[in-house]
Order: structure tokens, then sequence, then C-alpha cells
């Protein structure tokens, strides 16, 4: 039996992550997850790839608020900001408009970095659509990479721990959610699947970068994983760990709940 043991949520892109007992989906991920991005002046996304301090940056969610937490420092913003001024920025080769500018954060996370950085919001209104040769036209997608789901395996990062002098957690590779019973990277094959009642179609494998070798508590670089995952387990010459999802269905899903799985041919 293959079931539901981590849900997680990021709700500004790179930064600490939450833990769920239950999640409810949006049209474009789990609620909340992935909606404010921070840029720099020229509104190009930063994440840990750029600045592995990142990582250091608490979120939390109180009531109808975010609040960020930085050595010791906080600030609290609606989950939901007012209308506002509004620019484009850019995430890989998206150009996405209609971003809600979040001017009380600017000096916040300016402060934090040490460099000019701006946080946006991404309303209901702004679409920006999952890569069409891979999925339908009304799968959508927050500021997450390119998928609104990752999903990975307990079983699949015992496997690569093998590989490791110092064992890492899954907190490395930001899922949203996190299944036990299946077999070491048997989610690379995974087509259909049922989280609880809802459908979700597999859409790739995931592709990791150097934010695995990011130390989720001490927001510097750590490496090993990235160099085992590209010795032991690729597709293209690429690592993977992961599987990228799209939801068929909407509704809650809750730790504990079973997963049913239909595998590629």
């Amino acid at each position: 039996m293959i079931t539901l043991t981590g849900i997680f949520i990021y709700p500004v892109k790179s930064a600490r992550g939450i833990a769920l007992p239950e999640a409810r989906l949006s049209d474009r991920g789990i609620q909340h997850d992935r909606r404010f991005l921070i840029v720099d002046e020229n509104g190009r996304f930063q994440t840990q790839r750029e600045d592995p301090s990142m990582a250091r940056l608490h979120t939390a969610l109180v009531g109808d608020s975010l609040v960020l937490t930085f050595d010791g420092r906080s600030l609290e913003l609606p989950l939901q900001p007012a209308l506002g001024d509004t620019r484009s920025v850019r995430v890989f080769a998206d150009q996405i408009e209609g971003a809600l500018e979040l001017p009380l954060a600017a000096s916040f996370l300016s402060d934090a970095f040490g460099r000019e950085l701006s946080l946006v919001y991404m309303p209901d209104g702004v679409r920006r659509q999952v890569d069409p040769k891979r999925a339908g036209p009304n799968d959508l997608v927050g500021f997450a990479d390119g998928f609104p789901y990752l999903l990975c395996s307990e079983s699949s990062l015992e496997a690569l721990n093998v590989h490791l002098s110092n064992p890492v957690t899954m907190r490395r590779f930001r899922p949203n959610f996190v299944i036990e019973g299946a077999n070491a990277y048997a989610e690379d094959k995974f087509r259909a699947l049922r989280l609880g009642s809802v459908p979700f179609l597999a859409l790739k494998p995931c592709s990791r970068c150097v934010i695995v070798d990011t130390d989720p508590d001490l927001g510097v670089r750590s490496p090993g994983p990235l160099a085992a995952l590209a010795h032991t387990h690729t597709m293209e010459k690429r690592a993977i760990f992961g599987q990228n999802l799209v939801a068929r269905g909407s509704g809650v899903v809750r730790l504990g709940d079973e997963v049913s799985i239909s595998p590629h041919d």
C-alpha cells in the first residue's frame, strides 16, 4: 500500500516551506503555494540558485496573513493582497504580466539579502500556462519552475542516501507531496495516479539543479546530493529526482491518504 506521508507548500518561491496536515487544491497548485516571488531590480526571479541564504527566509501562515522572518526580523503581509501597482516579471523563459507589487516587502528583503529586491504576488487573474507540449490549455502554474505539483518518494531518498556520506532529508528536494510504499524511483514511470479521491497526471520526471546542494537550515551549499544523482540516477544526462504532476480534479488531500498508481506501459 502506498500512502501520502508529506504535504508541503512554499508560499514564497525559494523560501522555507511549510508542512501541512492537509491541502486544498487551487487552479494552479496547492492553495497559497508559490504565489509570491522575489525579483531583482530588472524583474527577474531570484532563487537559491543565485543566493542559497534564501533558505533562511522563514514563511508562516497566520490567519489571513503571510509572515516572513529572517534573522529575527519579521514582516506580516496579506495572503491575498489588495489590488495595486503591477509589473512584468520573468521566470525562466516566461514573461509574466500583471504581477502585483508589494512595496512593504522591498526594504525588508533588500536589508535581509544586501541587494535591491522586491516581492510580487500572482493575482487570480494572471494565467501562467504549463508547458503546452506537456499539458492542456487549462493547466496553470504559479511561480513554481514549470509545474504545479512535485511528488517525491521516501524510498528514492533512501536509495540516494546510500551514496552519501552525510545523508540528507527530503527538505533538500522541496516536494509538494511525499509518498511511502513505492519502490525506489518507481515514480519516474508514473502515468496517472490518485491521491485520496483526487486524480493527477504525471508529466515529467524532475531534473535537479544545485538547489539540492543547499543546506535548508544553514542556507549554504552542502555539496553531495546533486553529484550523487548525476552518477546514479539520470535521464538524458540530467540528474533526476521526483515527478511533476498536474491535477485532473479538485478537492482536499490529507496525510495518510491512499495513493493509487498507474505506471507507464
